[in-house]
């Protein structure tokens, strides 16, 4: 009898997520880890793959692998792994909000690509399709987090990070809220939704249900589906959705539990980060299912915004997970010249700012790369069909 031929799939990074993701393949009947693609030298601690497995070179793991799960965080260095990949006609699972959010735009132009379930998009989308197929029509999106500081010291993070075995940059940008601001932006994307508001609302409460119907409200007034948060320590993990339904079943849901209406609260309590990875990865390959990707219009980014005072002259490595900036959602519409988070690297001020103050393409100066050609190109695109809209009112 011969054996099952196991799908082979390829890692880009090597930081929790797929350190996770390796153990779990390992026991997977249907699934093999192929490679392991990385820019750190030496053994990697805590990496459960023979180290003949660990490449620098792309082309090595692209020649052995059916699938890509990508996990880095550094949507500068995706693009351009990920369009690679595509030359290889590969597939591209991303466990990467920031790069999606960022690029996603523009690399599902090139090739096969979707985010991850797992994560609260993910998570969201899953819970979207569920309630679809009911007949509801989602008015809120919204994440559910427990903190938030706005500008946590180094001693909390490199605590913090030690503590839960992230990165530090990572410990940092869900601290002080770059990441949900990242996957918020994403789901207004992906689902055709808006913001209401630079930064979110962000509802701070410790009345899950009631927090939510007040975000129903605001979509309400504004008169379109919003994405957004709660921030609530007593409130349980996962994401929740609030919709409306036909006025001529409410008695029906009324019976069935869901209350009095107009608005209806869904709930999804669980999101298990790599644990779900797998699924997607099956999904991708047998139907091309591609569970939320950034859209071909988006509508909203994550801009950079200055936790301190900048100098002219000051050097910033890395914005996302920094202590000199935090990311924003914005409309792009309404700020057309900021710097989204995830292109600000190895960025050089070119005059003094201001605490709080959005961060413009004409503040800085950013080397040149594939991710910010790709990310004109999006926004060139944009700007011609808005063009268009105006001219045809």
């Amino acid at each position: 009898m011969r054996g099952i031929v196991k799908i082979r799939v390829g890692l880009v990074g090597t930081g929790a997520i797929a350190k996770g993701l390796i153990k779990l393949i390992n026991k997977n009947l249907e699934m093999d880890i192929s490679g392991v693609l990385t820019r750190r030298s030496g053994v990697i601690e805590g990496l459960e793959v023979p180290n003949e497995i660990v490449y620098q070179i792309p082309e090595i793991l692209f020649l052995k692998s059916d699938v890509i799960v990508v996990s880095t965080g550094d949507p500068v260095y995706n693009t351009e792994i990920i369009n690679m990949a595509f030359q290889y006609n590969l597939p591209v699972v991303t466990m990467d909000a920031d790069t999606m959010v960022t690029t996603g735009t523009w690399l599902s132009k090139q090739g096969l690509i979707t985010e991850s379930n797992g994560d609260q998009p993910g998570c969201l989308a899953s819970l979207r399709q569920e309630i679809l197929d009911m007949g509801f029509s989602p008015i809120v999106y919204g994440n559910i987090k427990g903190f938030l500081n706005l500008n946590p010291t180094e001693d909390e993070m490199n605590y913090w990070a030690l503590k839960q075995g992230f990165s530090v940059d990572s410990v940092t940008s869900f601290t002080d809220g770059t990441k949900v601001q990242i996957e918020q932006a994403l789901v207004a994307n992906a689902f055709g939704a808006s913001i209401a508001k630079q930064g979110l609302i962000g509802i701070q409460t410790e009345d899950f249900e009631a927090s939510g119907y007040k975000l129903a409200e605001a979509a309400e007034n504004m008169g379109f589906p919003i994405s957004d948060y709660i921030l609530s320590k007593s409130a349980p993990p996962g994401v929740f959705i609030i919709s409306k339904h036909d006025e001529n079943l409410r008695n029906e849901l009324r019976t069935y539990k869901m209350g009095d209406g107009p608005y209806y609260h869904h709930y999804k309590p669980i999101h298990l980060c790599f644990f779900e990875v797998p699924g997607t990865i099956k999904r991708l390959l047998n139907h091309h299912e591609i569970l939320i990707d950034n859209s071909d219009y988006p509508s909203t980014s994550v801009a950079a915004i200055t936790k301190r005072p900048l100098l002219k002259g000051d050097f910033i490595k890395k914005g996302t997970g920094s202590f000199d900036t935090r990311g924003s959602a914005v409309r792009i519409i309404d700020e057309s010249d900021h710097v989204p988070i995830g292109l600000l690297q190895n960025a050089r001020i070119r005059e003094n700012m201001e605490v709080g103050q959005i961060i413009r393409f004409s503040d800085v100066d950013i080397p040149p790369s594939m991710a910010t050609k790709a990310w004109f190109g999006t926004k060139e695109c944009l700007e011609v069909i808005l063009d268009n809209v105006t001219k045809l009112k």
